[in-house]
C-alpha cells in the first residue's frame, strides 16, 4: 500500500514538472511562431540588443544569450535584463522591457536557446 501511495506521489511531481517546463513558445518550421514570440522577436529588435549579444543571439561583446538562457531561469533571466548585471562593465538595467514586453523577449530567446527557433527573421503563424 505504501509503495502505490509513493508511487503515485512520484508519478503526480513529474507530471507536474513536466507541465511546468512547458514551453513559453510555439513554433513551426523553425521560423513560424505565434503572437507572443513574435512580439518577443520585435522587442529584441527595438531594444538593439544584437549590438552586444549578436544577430544570432550567441554573443559578441555581451554573453551568447543561446548558452545564458540554458542555465537561467525566467525569473534570473528578468533580473538581470530589467535591473541589469555589473551595469559599469556589463548588462546596463532596461527598465522599460517589464510585463509583456520581457515576457515575450523570454518566450523568443528560449525558443532559439532550445534550438526550435532558426537564426533570423521570424513570421507569424498562419
Amino acid at each position: 500500500m505504501i509503495r502505490k501511495q509513493l508511487a503515485a506521489v512520484v508519478l503526480a511531481a513529474l507530471a507536474s514538472t513536466a507541465m511546468a517546463q512547458e514551453a513559453p513558445y510555439k513554433v513551426a518550421e523553425g521560423n513560424k511562431v505565434d503572437a507572443k514570440t513574435l512580439n518577443g522577436w520585435k522587442v529584441w529588435r527595438q531594444a538593439a540588443c544584437e549590438r552586444c549579444h549578436g544577430a544570432n543571439q550567441e554573443g559578441m561583446v555581451g554573453p551568447s544569450l543561446i548558452e545564458g538562457l540554458k542555465k537561467y531561469t525566467k525569473e534570473e533571466f528578468i533580473g538581470i535584463v530589467v535591473d541589469g548585471s555589473h551595469a559599469d562593465r556589463g548588462m546596463p538595467p532596461h527598465p522599460f522591457l517589464k510585463g509583456e514586453k520581457i515576457d515575450s523577449l523570454f518566450s523568443y530567446l528560449k525558443g532559439r536557446s532550445d534550438g526550435k527557433i532558426a537564426p533570423g527573421k521570424v513570421n507569424p503563424m498562419e
